[in-house]
């Protein structure tokens, strides 16, 4: 048999530490056994994907010294690697699970879904799907049918009994069907969940271990199932434990940033952070911590990996980067490093178009762009406090900022100008009001380079994490009030719908 693994990023956002983990596992793994490593794009979320960020994705995980043996930019035997265009395939297995009497068409409307769910919390059960249209007469299904109602997919479930899923690394998992939702195989809108996606791609391509988070752990009992609807055998499963902060926590751009691309521009060394990131799976002693991809492949072993969760612990990252800085680069090669990170052509020519009307002589250019080419400000509580905006309305456009830019799928300076305007109304603050003590915490000056196009250019992770410093200086915010906040802005936008 030969092992082939792969990673299935969604391209819904900014490339994640946790997606370049993953993939690194799934690699060292197939590499070691001499088999193949696979990509795919799980883009089903009409609404959330694009191609820029599927872009992105494999952009940094290609910086980062990864490669993939079939993929959608390299193609292969198995595609295609994109989910959105195999439509066809999933309804044909959709269709066959219906035939065969192992899925049933639910139309229910979300209205009744809710209020049965309601009824479930007040008797002290766990909300789930209760199989109500499973019962339905072909002749009621029918009419429903031509009436052109709304349905959805779902899988049968057993009521009774008990799953045992045989991980890699945990041994048997055991998860009663009572606990297993009748879950959603394929959407109203005709697109297929990630379960069944994941199922039939993964049997398709051949994948014979499938190594994933934790999260899907869940999950496995309505996997185990399909494939044994489908009369396929599983893969191996191996449910990795998720990234941790320092105090344990899952995680969180909220407290650290977790996405590739922000390593990537303030300047860490791709190859430090893939070594880190190889380091969480391993057991290394004290100087001995450098290692090579080719090494991680040789080393890697499924049982070295701690169930407790890795730790992301930045500050062991800067240590290590700070060594292949001094120890693997001569200063030759610093000067490539910084002059491939700083001074790509592109970029300096948009600064330089962004700066060409500010400055009087070019020795102008160092003070006013400065802050294009620094990582995190350290930018005093005074300055960041010296607006007319209060305390309190300083910390909330702060964090406003800090939700509504995630929410973003295109980060150029329109949309970072629009998102700044509804910010603005929406905490009751003139706009000028505001685009100063963001001037400040972006660009640590009140005056500067045009903010929002200084912002596009800087990336939504620097940005981030330059205004999640500046909340943090300014005093944070509580869970009482992120709370409220959260409401007030799902309350203004439920009003706009």
């Amino acid at each position: 048999m030969t092992v082939r693994t792969r990673v299935a990023p969604s391209p819904t956002g900014d490339p994640h530490v946790g997606t370049a983990y993953i993939a690194l596992i799934n690699y060292c793994f197939a590499k070691q056994h001499g088999g193949q490593f696979l990509l795919r794009i799980e883009d089903t979320d009409r609404v959330r994907s694009t191609l820029e960020s599927e872009r992105v994705i494999l952009e940094a995980l290609r910086w980062l010294g990864l490669s993939w043996d079939e993929g959608p930019d390299v193609g292969g035997p198995h595609g295609p690697y994109r989910q959105s265009e195999r439509g066809a395939i999933y309804q044909q297995h959709c269709d066959h699970l219906l035939n065969e009497g192992h899925a049933f068409r639910c139309f229910c409307t979300t209205q009744t879904l809710d209020a049965m769910r309601e009824e479930q919390r007040k008797r002290g059960e766990q909300p789930r799907y209760d199989g109500r249209c499973q019962h339905l007469s072909d002749a009621d299904m029918r009419a429903k049918m031509v009436a052109g109602e709304p349905h959805v997919v779902r899988m049968k479930v057993p009521t009774e009994g008990v799953s045992v899923i045989n991980d890699m690394r945990r041994g048997a998992i055991e998860i009663e069907w009572s606990k297993v939702d009748m879950q959603v195989l394929m959407k109203s809108d005709g697109m297929p969940t990630y379960h069944l996606a994941n199922v039939v791609d993964d049997h398709l391509m051949g994948i014979t271990h499938v190594m994933r988070g934790e999260e899907w752990i869940s999950s496995a009992p309505k996997h185990q199932l399909l494939y044994k609807y489908f009369g396929w055998q599983m893969p191996e499963i191996c449910h990795l434990p998720l990234l941790r902060n320092p105090d344990r926590s899952k995680l969180s751009k909220r407290k650290n940033p977790t996405g590739i691309l922000f390593y990537q521009r303030m300047g860490y060394l791709p190859e430090a952070l893939l070594n880190f990131l190889g380091l969480l799976t391993l057991s290394v002693a004290e100087g001995e911590e450098m290692r090579s991809l080719d090494q991680l492949v040789a080393e890697f072993a499924p049982d070295h990996i701690s169930l407790g969760g890795p730790v992301f612990d930045t500050e062991k990252l800067n240590w290590l980067n700070s060594r292949y800085i001094r120890e693997r680069l001569t200063p030759e090669q610093l000067i490539e490093r910084v002059a491939a990170w700083a001074f790509q052509p592109e970029r300096q020519l948009a600064i330089a178009k962004l700066a060409q009307s500010r400055i009087t002589r070019l020795s102008d250019l160092g003070p006013l762009a400065g802050f294009m080419f620094a990582g995190v400000l350290d930018t005093p509580e005074a300055v960041l406090r010296d607006n007319k905006l209060n305390e309190t309305q300083l910390r909330q456009v702060f964090q406003f900022g800090l939700w509504e830019f995630d929410k973003l799928v295109s980060w150029e300076a329109g949309t970072i100008d629009k998102t700044l305007r509804f910010i603005a109304d929406k905490a009751g603050v003139k706009f000028r009001d505001l685009v100063r003590p963001f001037y400040v915490a972006i660009t640590g000056s009140a005056q500067s380079l045009p903010l929002f196009d200084s912002m596009e250019l800087l990336g939504r992770d620097v940005v981030r994490e330059r205004l999640r410093r500046s909340l943090s200086v300014v005093g944070g915010v509580s869970a009482k009030e992120a709370k409220e906040w959260a409401k007030l802005l799902a309350a203004e936008a439920a009003s706009e719908e």
